[in-house]
């Protein structure tokens, strides 16, 4: 892992308060219309944010195969080595599409960031509702925004509601939203609608975290 220089997109000013370091989830790439719109939306707002790729997800951008996700250990050691490259730099804010906001939250509390955007966090796996992914988020301490469609197929509103999570941890609903923050035409709301709403979520946070 020590010789991989993970792929990168930068936005935003350079003269940021702080970067928010994004990764993408597990089977979308860091230049996915949902990622774009996030980043593109939070350097709007005056952020710099920071995308980068995975192993896996570097080698099947170059195979143009589908590549199943690299494990965990290597996902983290990826995570960390772009922390302590932004952080070098100034203040960090870490977090993630999915999988990527899953890695990021298992790091919060370890690297001392100044906090978490978790986007569309994958509660479960799809369709196994009994196999949680949240024993971690019942003791994290570093401030964590979770931005989630009402009905996720990780984890809708009705389940995660139920769910013993740390106080550190705020929800923000997207309407009628699923995995993507995709609603379905019935409800009146538009995706752009929710990404916007995602955006400025996610921009409340930031400032909140650099002026509690």
């Amino acid at each position: 892992m020590a010789d991989f220089e993970p792929p990168r997109l930068v936005d935003g000013p350079d003269t940021a308060p702080a970067t928010v370091l994004l990764a993408h989830g597990a089977g979308a790439p860091m230049d996915s219309p949902f990622m774009a719109a996030m980043a593109s939306g939070l350097a709007a707002q005056g952020w710099r944010v920071v995308r980068f790729e995975f192993a896996y997800m570097a080698r099947q951008r170059l195979s143009g195969r589908k590549a199943a996700p690299d494990r965990l250990p290597k996902l983290q050691e990826v995570f960390r080595q772009q922390v302590a490259l932004e952080a070098a730099q100034g203040p960090v804010i870490i977090g993630g599409k999915s999988m990527g906001g899953r890695v990021a939250s298992l790091l919060l509390d370890e690297l001392q960031v100044l906090g978490g955007i978790c986007l569309g966090y994958p509660f479960h796996p799809l369709g196994k509702p009994e196999q949680l992914r949240t024993e971690h988020l019942r003791e994290l301490t570093t401030p964590t925004l979770i931005l989630q469609g009402e009905r996720d197929g990780f984890g809708h509103r009705s389940e995660v509601e139920s769910y013993e999570l740390s106080a550190a941890i705020s929800l923000q609903w997207l309407a009628d939203g699923d995995h993507s923050f995709k609603p379905r035409k019935s409800s009146g709301v538009s995706e752009a609608h929710n990404w916007q709403q995602a955006v400025e979520a996610a921009d409340r946070f930031c400032r909140g975290l650099l002026n509690p």
